[in-house]
């Protein structure tokens, strides 16, 4: 009896681990990703288009370049072991950095390479997470017990759940991910553009929260299968909140008090690097006046990107990665419509201030 109470117990409030566990893989991998895009697109900023892409001549910005795609490789084994460090601890880190290598690179499986990137990750963090859970409830001895977390755990984690992906699991996760891949590579037309509405608006919703942060491991998840165009259209809506709420403040003195217009100034400046938390504070403040403007302006921003097959290059957003797009006005232009259609909706919306507010 007691061990089925065990047993069960290590998926009690399953839910509830799961939103949690991703949410701190997605939060430890997010700094790499900037650092990451950040360096790629100042560095692809210097180059000039080639028959392999952007083509980089200058040594410093190669260089560059280099640290940047660290960052940027970096960022499935840094989320996978995060998520499964969630779930059990760390006993799971070594397993999970060394599961989230694995997904990264291809593995061959019969004559056939397979990578699943992303997928893999997320799959490979959940079973290594319980399994590991799992072997913490294991009755040994104490001289076993002192070497069970940095040593039996790691290992015997790394072996099983190593081989069940190359044998079992990496062909289905790569056969979906190229179903995947597939399917919005043929979307056209209104199939399209509702995509991008849905990546804008779950941008805009929590600005940064967990509903943002899934359509950000959705777009770089098809990134590493050389899908940019979701990508495209999320770097687009990422930096419309902030710029909205900035635009607005600054326009509306009748609506938004010096208080505002000083957060105003920041958030624009965070709009245009890419980062939607610069909202918040308008957010939090008067969420019922905020939140249908940033998210219809994001929604717009991205459907644009969607309909003129904005694409980019590098997993950061705002006018700091205009460089590393395939079409750097439209991009621009794009985040600018979307920020003015998301300003004009937040000051219709604004109350006007008691005069003595102002």
């Amino acid at each position: 009896m007691a061990s089925e109470k065990k047993q069960k117990g290590l998926f009690d409030n399953l839910g509830k681990d799961l939103l949690k566990a991703f949410n701190t893989g997605v939060s430890y991998f997010i700094p790499i990703v900037v650092v990451g895009g950040v360096f790629l697109a100042f560095s692809l900023a210097s180059g000039k288009a080639g028959a392999g892409g952007m083509e980089l001549t200058n040594p410093f910005m190669q260089n560059l370049n280099v640290i940047g795609m660290a960052g940027i490789k970096m960022m499935i084994p840094v989320m996978t072991a995060y998520i499964a460090y969630s779930l059990s601890g760390k006993p799971a880190l070594a397993p999970g950095f060394i599961m989230g290598y694995l997904v990264s690179n291809p593995v061959m499986v019969g004559e056939t390479e397979v990578s699943t990137g992303f997928l893999g990750g997320m799959v490979l963090a959940i079973c290594v997470g319980y399994w590991v859970k799992w072997m913490k409830t294991w009755k040994v001895n104490d001289v076993i017990r002192t070497i069970m977390p940095i040593l039996i755990i790691p290992i015997l984690t790394s072996l099983v759940w190593g081989l069940l992906y190359v044998y079992v699991l990496a062909v289905p996760l790569g056969a979906f991910m190229g179903w995947l891949t597939d399917l919005l590579k043929n979307l056209q037309g209104g199939s399209a553009v509702v995509l991008g509405i849905v990546i804008g608006l779950m941008t805009a919703f929590d600005m940064g929260g967990p509903v943002n942060k899934t359509a950000s491991t959705f777009t770089m998840a098809l990134m590493t299968t050389a899908v940019y165009g979701p990508n495209g259209a999320f770097r687009v809506a990422v930096a419309v909140p902030p710029l909205a709420c900035g635009i607005a403040a600054l326009l509306a003195r009748n609506k938004f008090d010096e208080t505002d217009r000083q957060m105003g100034v920041s958030a624009i400046f965070m709009g245009c690097i890419g980062i939607t938390e610069g909202a918040i504070p308008f957010a939090v403040k008067d969420l019922a006046h905020t939140l249908p403007g940033i998210m219809i302006g994001s929604a717009v921003g991205a459907a644009l990107a969607v309909i003129q097959g904005i694409e980019c290059f590098v997993p950061h957003g705002g006018f700091i990665v205009a460089f590393a797009t395939n079409n750097m006005p439209l991009f621009c232009l794009d985040i600018v419509i979307g920020a003015l259609v998301g300003a004009v909706i937040l000051i219709v919306m604004k109350p006007k201030l008691a005069a003595d507010a102002k």
